[in-house]
């Protein structure tokens, strides 16, 4: 399998390898990899050459709270019901719960939960 790329990336592993090991000019690297200096002098600074890790440092929910997350998948240990019997029973506890945010709390959950 190839190197997957971040989505803005314009350069690979090599090419990184290669400015951080080249002693020729920034714009020379630039104009040879069709990239900015700006670039190039970025991947020169780093001691690494992967592709940093994009979105949210920790997933959380943007509709539920830590504890009404908790009770969902308490909720859910519990009684084991299917997603959408699990969503008309927490409705009333929770109306603002959707069932692709219930979907989605119990996909960050799959490990405690057993998804249907």
């Amino acid at each position: 399998m190839g190197q997957v790329l971040h989505g803005c990336a314009r350069t690979t592993q090599a090419v990184r390898i290669a400015v951080q090991g080249s002693q020729e000019s920034v714009r020379a690297l630039a104009t040879r990899h069709g990239v900015s200096p700006t670039t190039i002098q970025k991947w020169r600074k780093r001691d690494h050459v992967h592709d940093a890790a994009m979105g949210p440092k920790q997933v959380r929910s943007s509709t539920l709270t830590l504890e009404q997350e908790a009770a969902v998948v308490a909720f859910r240990r519990h009684t084991l019901l299917p997603l959408d019997d699990c969503l008309y029973a927490l409705q009333p506890s929770l109306p603002h719960l959707t069932r692709s945010s219930l979907h989605r709390c119990l996909q960050r959950h799959a490990s405690a939960v057993s998804c249907r």
